[in-house]
C-alpha cells in the first residue's frame, strides 16, 4: 500500500473519473523528475497533464448582450458522467494570473459529444465573467475543476417540477430541462422566469421553443421592466398547484430568500432545492489586515470583506474551491496562525480550527499552509 501511495502522490489532487489514472499521472512525475511531466505532454498535446485537468475553449456564442456560452474540449482525466444542474470550476489566466471561479453546466452528459459547456452573464464587478463573455478566444486552453453541487434532479425526476429562477439563475436549470427531454421524461414543468426585458432573457428562444412545442412545458415568463418583481404571496395565481410541486430555485438573493420564506411558512421547505450564486454576507465582516500564504511565501493586505480565497488568487495561489458560498466543504484548511472570521455567520475562528477559505477573511492577521 505504501507504493501505491507513493505512486500517487504526485498527482494527489487531480480529481479524475477513474482513480486508476492517478496512479499512471503519479509514474510519470516521477520519471520525469526534476522536469514536470507537463514539460513533455504539452509538447504532443496541451490537454495532456499529469497534475491538473485542463480544457480548451472550442467556442463562444452570444446568448444576449452580456451573455455568451462557452463550449469547452476537456483533456485527459475530466469526468464523462455529471448530473444536470452540477457546476464546474474555470481556471483562466489574464496577464500572467490565474483567475478562478465556478459556472453552472448547461451541457448535457448523457450524450456522445464530449464536449462541455457553460453560459456565463457578465458581471459589471466580476473580472472573470466578463472576460469570458468578451475577451476569451477559441483555442485559450484553460485549467478546469471536476462537477460538483447538490442542485441537481434526481433519478427518476418528480412527476410534477416547478423551476423559479432570474437572470443567469436559468443556467443550471436549462441543463435539467435539456437533460429531461434528452432522456424521453414526461414530467408536468412549470417555469417561473424573470429578467428586466425579452432582450435579457438567456436562452429566450429555446424556452419559447418549449413552450409552443410541448404541452407539458408552461413558460411563465416576468419581464419587471414593465411587470414588476415576481410576488411569491401570489403564487397561486399564476401556478395554482405550486404546493405540490418539487421546486428548484436559482437567482438573485432577494428572490431566494423570498421564496425560502414563502415556502417554509406554508411548511413546504423539504420540497425547495435552492443554488445561491452569492455568499449571504452578514453585515459583521471582519477586521481586514495581513494574510500570509506560508507554503507560497506570499503575503497580502486585504479588507474585510475580501475572502482569504479570494485573496490567494489574486496572488496567483491556487486554492482548493468548489461552490464559493460555503457549502461544499472543498476549500476547507487548517488555520495555521492568526485569527479569521466568518463573512455569513460574523463568528471568529482562531489558530488550530479548520476553516472555509471562501467565505472567511482575516481579523488583524492569519496564516494558511498554501
Amino acid at each position: 500500500m505504501s507504493l501505491l501511495r507513493w505512486s500517487k502522490r504526485p498527482a494527489h489532487d487531480v480529481q479524475a473519473r477513474n482513480p486508476a489514472v492517478n496512479v499512471v499521472r503519479g509514474l510519470v512525475a516521477r520519471a520525469t523528475t526534476p522536469l514536470l511531466p507537463d514539460d513533455y505532454l504539452h509538447l504532443v498535446n496541451p490537454l495532456w497533464s499529469a497534475r491538473e485537468l485542463r480544457g480548451r475553449v472550442e467556442s463562444v456564442r452570444k446568448e444576449t448582450p452580456d451573455s455568451a456560452t462557452v463550449v469547452i474540449r476537456p483533456g485527459w482525466g475530466f469526468p464523462r458522467q455529471y448530473q444536470p444542474g452540477q457546476y464546474v470550476g474555470i481556471g483562466l489566466q489574464v496577464d500572467g494570473r490565474w483567475h478562478w471561479r465556478s459556472y453552472s453546466l448547461t451541457s448535457v452528459a448523457d450524450t456522445d459529444d464530449e464536449l462541455i459547456s457553460i453560459t456565463v452573464k457578465a458581471n459589471p464587478s466580476g473580472f472573470l465573467s466578463a472576460h469570458l463573455v468578451d475577451g476569451v478566444e477559441p483555442g485559450t486552453v484553460i485549467r478546469l475543476a471536476a462537477p460538483k453541487g447538490d442542485f441537481a434532479l434526481p433519478e427518476p425526476p418528480p412527476a410534477k417540477l416547478l423551476f423559479v429562477t432570474a437572470g443567469s439563475g436559468v443556467t443550471p436549470v436549462m441543463g435539467m430541462l435539456r437533460s429531461l427531454r434528452l432522456r424521453g421524461h414526461d414530467a408536468d414543468i412549470v417555469h417561473v422566469h424573470s429578467a428586466p426585458g425579452r432582450d435579457d432573457v438567456i436562452f429566450l428562444d429555446e424556452l419559447e421553443h418549449l413552450d409552443r412545442g410541448n404541452d407539458r412545458f408552461r413558460l411563465d415568463l416576468q419581464l419587471t421592466r414593465t411587470m414588476g418583481k415576481i410576488d411569491l404571496t401570489r403564487l397561486h395565481e399564476r401556478v395554482p398547484d405550486w404546493a405540490e410541486r418539487e421546486c428548484w430555485a436559482c437567482g438573485p438573493a432577494q428572490l431566494l430568500d423570498d421564496v425560502e420564506r414563502v415556502w417554509t411558512e406554508a411548511g413546504l421547505r423539504e420540497q425547495l432545492h435552492v443554488e445561491r450564486f452569492t455568499i449571504a454576507r452578514t453585515d459583521r465582516g471582519g477586521e481586514g489586515g495581513t494574510v500570509t500564504f506560508r507554503a507560497s511565501g506570499k503575503t497580502a493586505e486585504i479588507d474585510g470583506a475580501t475572502t482569504l480565497m479570494e485573496a490567494g488568487e489574486n496572488l496567483g495561489i491556487q486554492v482548493p474551491f468548489g461552490c464559493r458560498m460555503g457549502i461544499c466543504q472543498t476549500c476547507v484548511v487548517p488555520l495555521a496562525e492568526g485569527y479569521v472570521r466568518d463573512l455569513r455567520s460574523g463568528e471568529e475562528h482562531r489558530e488550530g480550527e479548520r476553516i472555509q477559505t471562501c467565505i472567511s477573511t482575516v481579523s488583524g492577521e492569519c496564516t494558511l499552509d498554501l
